[in-house]
């Protein structure tokens, strides 16, 4: 794919991921990791680009396209981050306080939860290509429920926080980001990396 389209399509697929984050802050417990489903269901049907959709699936020489798509998901968070500004409910403070829980826990150990998401999200996503979304409407309240970061859900949760947050913390937020993408990408590519090819279903 272009850039353009790669960037179009990854940038839908971030403003999708942004209205579920909008659910969970809005609602959060079992009830909104149940809902935040919708955007990835909206991710699969439309075929977007996600990068945990993306990155379990890729083949050498795409690593300047996972990138793309890393941007454009990002971008699409930043609109809905914006307009999640202008909701009358307290978003923000939800928002502030999953960002504040993350940095409590460190970049590291936050990295290595961020795997267990990447893997639960590659199987989401491999079975939904086939048409059985079962796993998919169980995987995604799972990784909320064990607490393991979505490196696109946070981008949405991170651009919601107040500058001020930023302000204090924009170090630290870089660094936990950067070894959330990473536990993300090493999740999404556990299942083909450890079992042999003739085993992979």
């Amino acid at each position: 794919m272009k850039t353009v389209s790669v960037l179009r399509s990854s940038f839908m697929a971030g403003v999708c991921i942004g209205i579920a984050g909008m659910g969970y802050l809005a609602i959060g417990g079992i009830a909104g990791a149940v809902l935040f489903a919708c955007g990835l269901i909206a991710v699969v049907s439309y075929r977007f680009k996600l990068f945990t959709g993306t990155a379990g699936f890729i083949v050498k020489g795409e690593m300047l396209f996972l990138l793309e798509v890393l941007l454009g998901n990002i971008l699409g968070c930043l609109a809905m981050a914006l307009l999640a500004r202008l909701s009358p409910m307290p978003l923000q403070e939800s928002a502030e306080k999953i960002l504040s829980s993350r940095l409590a826990l460190g970049p590291w150990k936050a990295g290595l939860l961020a795997v267990g998401c990447g893997f639960l999200m590659t199987t989401a996503v491999t079975f939904a290509r086939r048409d059985k979304w079962l796993p998919l409407l169980f995987c995604v309240p799972m990784f909320i429920v064990c607490g393991f970061p979505h490196c696109i859900a946070d981008a949405f949760y991170y651009l919601t926080c107040s500058l001020s947050f930023w302000g204090e913390n924009i170090w630290s937020i870089l660094l936990l980001y950067v070894c959330l993408v990473a536990g993300n990408f090493a999740g999404c590519n556990l299942y083909r990396v450890v079992m042999p090819v003739e085993d992979q279903i």
